[in-house]
């Protein structure tokens, strides 16, 4: 009898190594994919929503300069 549940011990303890390797393999694929993501989107040179919102707002300001400016010269082409 004490064969028999040494078995189950021993088929216990493979299934509950088994399963820390595969949490481990997770994890390393995890940390595999993210590094590879990570590298390709460096390369892509994308901006952060932070530059991408400052030119944003330079482009705002420069249109509005522009249709002053604009106004400004049109105001002298009347006169």
């Amino acid at each position: 009898m004490q064969a028999r549940g040494k078995i189950f011990d021993d088929i216990s303890q493979l299934m509950t190594n088994a399963m820390g390797v595969a949490q481990g393999a997770k994890g390393e694929a995890e940390t595999a994919m993210k590094s590879l993501m990570d590298r390709w989107l460096a390369d892509r040179d994308f901006v952060t929503r932070e530059e991408f919102d400052a030119v944003r707002a330079m482009a705002q300001k420069a249109r509005e300069e522009n249709g002053a400016l604009k106004a400004r010269l049109d105001a002298m082409d009347s006169k």
